[in-house]
């Protein structure tokens, strides 16, 4: 007790005392606020399934099943993940009216924080590829215009003309312009494959090539018409047609002329 007594009387002990007291309230608020703040985010997300089921179910269940276990018109979105949902919902492919066609891009039915929504509520059925971020999407840090040109003309041309303008393929399908294709939606179609295009894992493109992927896409968007019109920049096929119908056109033209004044 004497120690102690002396010890009290300390002229650091005050400070010292002060120190400590700082300190456990500093800690007990730090471990308060990150309760709470999990508590929110939790809360919130919840929130977000919830509405989410509402909405599938008034919009989607009727073809996918009221557990999204899918139906004989539509598949089942059990392990989709929340990318699928914003793809198809975000671009207005989902929901269609026939099933029977393939999905066109139109404007979407749903509201941002709608499809954010019903992503979450998918995404809690069972775990799935998950919306990319802004930072994983970040194709101007990341990403190698030349690179992705190179890639683009080796795995995406094909289908989407050297260009990005889209092309016609097999059994009535096509695969769709680039032109108005966001990078989240791009970077999203890569990673799921939707309708007829194959997946494109990180084996076959890695997260920074899918970044320069975009970023050419991107640059062919803003790149503007030199010399005239562009005619939708898919090759010969179109500039033949023009020529062969001008040309012609014009050809006949001048025989009819000629024999008008050969009379």
């Amino acid at each position: 007790m004497k120690r102690l007594s002396r010890y009290r009387r300390h002229r650091l002990a005050g400070p010292v005392l002060l120190v400590f007291a700082l300190f456990m309230i500093g800690t007990t608020f730090s471990v308060a606020s990150a309760t709470t703040r999990q508590s929110s985010t939790t809360l919130a997300r919840t929130a977000a399934v919830d509405e989410g089921r509402q909405i599938f179910l008034k919009g989607c269940s009727s073809c996918h099943g009221l557990n999204a276990e899918g139906g004989s018109i539509a598949p089942s979105l059990i392990g989709v993940g929340a990318a699928a949902v914003d793809f198809q919902v975000g671009t207005g492919r989902m929901p269609m009216a026939d099933m029977t066609v393939q999905a066109m891009r139109k404007k979407p039915a749903y509201t941002a924080d709608q499809v954010s929504a019903l992503a979450a509520y998918v995404a809690s059925l069972s775990p799935g590829p998950a919306i990319p971020s802004q930072d994983v999407i970040n194709y101007e840090r990341d990403g190698n215009t030349a690179q992705g040109g190179e890639l683009f003309r080796t795995n995406c041309a094909m289908c989407h003309n050297f260009a990005g303008q889209g092309g016609a393929l097999s059994q009535g399908k096509f695969a769709p312009s680039l032109m108005q294709s966001e990078p989240t939606q791009i970077y999203e179609a890569m990673i799921l494959g939707p309708q007829s295009m194959p997946v494109f894992s990180d084996k076959i493109l890695t997260p920074a090539e899918k970044l320069s992927v975009i970023k050419w896409i991107k640059a062919a968007q803003d790149e503007p018409a030199h010399g005239g019109a562009s005619l939708g920049r898919v090759g010969p096929v179109t500039e033949g047609l023009l020529i062969w119908t001008l040309g012609l056109g014009l050809l006949i033209g001048i025989a009819v002329w000629l024999a008008t004044k050969a009379r």
